[in-house]
């Protein structure tokens, strides 16, 4: 648990400001990536779930370079241009059903479970900083969860179930790549006073009770 000692010292802030970083350039480019979808959206509920998102990621962009600057962080990305365009290109490429998989389960809902175990042990200004764009997620989360469900109850029932049963792939498929990145996202958590094999065991249960819930409404 971080203490306001912990947040006082350098190691806190530099992990802290290139956390910030990375959640500030992961928000930008969903805002790109739901932009691009929408033009190839299935029907017109997608397209307005997708520009809604849009919007709310570029409210939280402003609300985090705000805080960073503020912060007094370094503003040099965490991930290189050729990683963002990788990230671009791997969500551009996906059918529909793959793009909710990925976005809104391996993204979105495991991604703001981590950032959650962030908030009670963050220094008030990063706290107050994640509140919009944290309560915004949860809406994310249920558009795409929700239209993941609808989308597999259109399937026949094999592929339906292999689909089901190839998810929790997809997610290890999604972590692994994360990972080969080189982010040494571990270092940062401890840095900032975070147990990082407890947040992981948190992010598992989050994963475990999400394909159970996709699961039984398919």
């Amino acid at each position: 648990m971080s203490t306001d000692t912990t947040q006082a010292t350098p190691e806190y802030r530099i992990a802290m400001g290139r956390l910030l970083v990375m959640y500030t350039q992961i928000d930008r480019l969903i805002m790109e990536i739901c932009a691009e979808r929408i033009g190839t959206a299935p029907d017109l509920r997608a397209k307005l779930g997708l520009a809604k998102q849009v919007g709310d990621e570029s409210r939280h962009v402003m609300i985090q370079q705000e805080w960073m600057a503020k912060f007094g962080t370094s503003a040099t990305p965490v991930f290189t241009p050729a990683q963002e365009a990788a990230i671009r290109a791997h969500f551009r490429n996906l059918p529909w059903l793959e793009f909710l998989a990925d976005m809104y389960v391996c993204v979105e809902a495991l991604g703001s479970e981590a950032v959650e175990q962030i908030v009670p042990i963050a220094d008030p200004g990063t706290r107050a900083s994640l509140r919009t764009p944290l309560a915004d997620e949860l809406d994310h989360v249920a558009f795409g969860v929700g239209r993941l469900k609808e989308e597999l109850l259109k399937l026949p029932p094999d592929e339906r179930e292999a689909f089901i049963v190839n998810l929790e792939g997809r997610i290890e498929r999604m972590t692994r790549r994360f990972h080969e990145m080189g982010v040494n996202v571990a270092a940062m958590f401890a840095a900032v006073g975070a147990d990082y094999a407890e947040l992981g065991d948190v992010v598992n249960a989050r994963r475990s009770a999400l394909l159970q819930e996709i699961a039984a409404a398919a």
